[in-house]
C-alpha cells in the first residue's frame, strides 16, 4: 500500500514534466522551424530528441547522400531513431544548422519542402557546408508530420544553384 502512495504522488509530477510539442507540428513553418532548431547547438548542449521525435512519423527516414571514396554517389537510409544515435555518438563539434531559402509545393494532404540550409560549428563561426533538405510531410488534421528528410551537401560536389539562395 505504502508503494501505491508514492506511486500516486509521483505521477502528477511525471504528467507535468512531459513537453507539450503541438506548437512546432501546427504548420509546415513551424514544423520546419523546429527541426532546424532541435538539432542546433553548442558542443555539450543537450539535444531534445523527444522534440526531435514528435516531428516524424513512426515509419520516417532520413536520406543523406554523399560519394564514397570511389566517388561513386551513394545513400543510406536512417529512421529518425538511427539519426538521434549517430548525431550523438558522431557529433564531436557544435553543430548548427538553419535554412537559407525555400521552396514549398502542396496538394491535399502532402507538402514537399526544399529547403536550402547552411551548417556552422559554432553559431558565429564560418560555414562548413551547405545543401538542400528534400522534406516531405505529411497534412494530417491537426498536425504536420515529416515523412522523409532526403539532402544533399554541396561538400558532395554540387554547388547551389543561384535559383536556391534568393
Amino acid at each position: 500500500m505504502k508503494y501505491l502512495l508514492i506511486l500516486a504522488l509521483a505521477l502528477p509530477a511525471c504528467t507535468q514534466a512531459q513537453k507539450d510539442y503541438t506548437n512546432d507540428v501546427k504548420s509546415v513553418d513551424t514544423t520546419i522551424a523546429a527541426l532546424y532548431e532541435v538539432i542546433s547547438g553548442d558542443l555539450g548542449t543537450p539535444r531534445d530528441w523527444d522534440r526531435f521525435r514528435n516531428l516524424f512519423t513512426p515509419d520516417a527516414r532520413l536520406i543523406p547522400t554523399g560519394k564514397n571514396a570511389e566517388g561513386k554517389i551513394t545513400y543510406r537510409t536512417m529512421s529518425p531513431e538511427d539519426y538521434v544515435t549517430m548525431f550523438t555518438t558522431r557529433i564531436t563539434t557544435g553543430f548548427f544548422e538553419w535554412e537559407l531559402y525555400r521552396v514549398t509545393e502542396e496538394y491535399g494532404t502532402i507538402v514537399h519542402v526544399f529547403s536550402t540550409y547552411e551548417t556552422k560549428e559554432k553559431k558565429d563561426g564560418p560555414v562548413t557546408n551547405r545543401g538542400i533538405n528534400s522534406i516531405q510531410l505529411i497534412k494530417q488534421n491537426d498536425r504536420y508530420a515529416i515523412m522523409n528528410i532526403f539532402w544533399c551537401p554541396e561538400s558532395a560536389g554540387y554547388p547551389l544553384p543561384e535559383k536556391y539562395l534568393k
